[in-house]
């Protein structure tokens, strides 16, 4: 993916109500209420209602972002946290407009009569945040024939009680569980969670990942499709599960996730068919923008 410095940003370290925090300056292609709102991540809240401030867990740490214009404000970091861990979880080091680009480009030469630039103006402010890989394929896990609400209420009951509790400003939140604390937990004890039919999947994806049969960094160094042929040892992991984790946390953009909001979007703006792998090294952060385009847009 191309590698963008945004030397025009402004970057400093700030304090909000007592709580260290940073704040980014002049950003573009960047909308928090976009990006924790197009189901791609599931532990993040807006505040007070206000969708350009969220709060939440992410590797194993509490953080608020807050959005004001083109200025990011991360409250409970620091700079070397921004530097090691948010600046590359919110795509923050990508160049955005160059993806659109290109992507308008490739659809085009298939006749797109427009809708994917439609769509990529209306979710232009969508990044793919880089999530932690265990968390994100369990999570999808959960996904399966689910409801994002109920997918939310199994993982927060799931963290709470099988994560670490962490402490902020009075209030505890919990990380994402290690997969050996779920193996110890036995399928009894996931299902007890409500997961229904998809404890035995989870359960099973905890131990293939504990024991290393299942190395999900060396993922990344495998070819998309191999990397998805070893995802799918899992049980209960098929295509669309193993593309959601290898787009939203293994930096496999060409993979493109197909639900059934997705097969219903290629059918009625490409019913003559859509060669997704002549759009290229980005066609997953496409979906993105067509799913935001369909639900936010035209299905109001």
């Amino acid at each position: 993916m191309s590698s963008h410095t945004y030397e025009k940003n402004q970057i400093s370290e700030i304090t909000v109500s007592g709580v260290p925090g940073v704040q980014i300056c002049g950003l573009s292609d960047f909308d928090v209420s976009q990006i924790f709102d197009c189901g791609q991540c599931f532990r993040f809240t807006p505040k007070s209602d206000d969708p350009y401030h969220v709060y939440g867990v992410a590797f194993g740490r509490y953080v608020e972002f807050k959005q004001n214009s083109d200025t990011l404000i991360i409250i409970n970091s620091d700079i070397n946290d921004y530097e090691n861990i948010w600046k590359r979880y919110l795509a923050l080091d990508t160049d955005y407009s160059d993806i659109k680009a290109e992507l308008i480009h490739n659809f085009n030469l298939q006749s797109d009569s427009g809708v994917f630039e439609k769509a990529a103006e209306c979710g232009g402010g969508i990044r793919l945040l880089r999530q932690e890989k265990w968390e994100c394929l369990c999570s999808f896990i959960i996904s399966q024939n689910n409801n994002i609400p109920r997918i939310r209420k199994i993982i927060s009951a799931m963290c709470e009680k099988y994560g670490k509790p962490i402490e902020f400003s009075g209030r505890t939140y919990y990380s994402f569980p290690a997969s050996q604390a779920l193996i110890d937990a036995g399928i009894e004890g996931l299902f007890r969670l409500g997961t229904g039919f998809r404890a035995k999947y989870i359960y099973d994806a905890a131990t293939k990942i504990a024991s290393g049969e299942i190395d999900l960094g060396a993922l990344s160094g495998l070819d998309t499709k191999q990397a998805e042929i070893e995802l799918c040892k899992i049980k209960g992991v098929g295509p669309k599960v193993a593309a959601c984790a290898l787009l939203f946390s293994l930096d496999k953009y060409d993979a493109f996730p197909i639900d059934v909001w997705v097969k219903r979007i290629l059918d009625k703006y490409y019913p003559g068919g859509l060669d997704i792998i002549k759009l290229g090294k980005y066609a997953g952060i496409a979906q993105q923008y067509l799913f935001y385009y369909e639900r936010y847009m035209v299905g109001k």
